[in-house]
């Protein structure tokens, strides 16, 4: 089962969003093209409750914390997308105070690694999907976090934080996760 998942979750990074967004589709895309990519297909697997959004045709709005290392990447990728009557936006944010409730998907950049507590204490009360690439992430409050493993990249999911977030994550993500964290009351039932 995890293996068809994987494979599924492959051929959908296979197809677009790269197609037609200014990739050649004969070079290999590079490591940022790639986690942008997994960015917009998290946007297609989580659901934001209704209160997330101030109208039913708000953007969905995927930030950026720091330097960004996705240069037009990510732009590239959500240009013209729209996901449940969302547009999808992609906003660069320099600092915390910025965030006021309005980013739905925030990828953390190293960069921040030291203002971690301070970032994750600012998202609490948001429904925020956080990513980042720092070791431990969703050990110390991220949800979603990027690694390398044999020279490939995948993700951890800390499901737990996610659900205190108030976001509903596809059992289809879930288990492409490399390493997952849940509740244990939740795995019994």
């Amino acid at each position: 089962m995890r293996l068809c998942a994987t494979f599924i979750f492959a051929l959908i990074l296979a197809l677009p969003p790269f197609a037609g967004n200014g990739f050649a589709a004969d070079t290999q895309p590079t490591e940022y093209q790639l986690k942008a990519a997994y960015i917009y297909h998290f946007a297609q697997f989580v659901d934001w409750p209704a209160s997330a959004f101030p109208e039913a045709n708000s953007p969905l709005i995927i930030g950026v914390l720091g330097k960004n290392p996705f240069g037009n990447s990510l732009q590239q990728i959500v240009d013209g997308k729209v996901l449940n009557n969302h547009p999808l936006t992609v906003r660069e944010f320099h600092s915390v105070e910025e965030l006021t409730n309005v980013c739905h998907i925030l990828f953390i950049s190293q960069s921040e690694k030291s203002r971690l507590p301070e970032i994750f204490s600012a998202v609490s009360k948001m429904s925020t999907l956080t990513v980042g690439e720092v070791s431990h992430f969703t050990e110390n409050g991220g949800m979603v976090n990027f690694v390398l493993e044999d020279d490939k990249i995948r993700f951890q999911i800390n499901e737990i934080n996610v659900d205190n977030a108030g976001l509903k994550m596809s059992f289809k993500l879930l288990s492409l996760a490399s390493q997952l964290t849940r509740d244990p009351q939740k795995s019994s039932k």
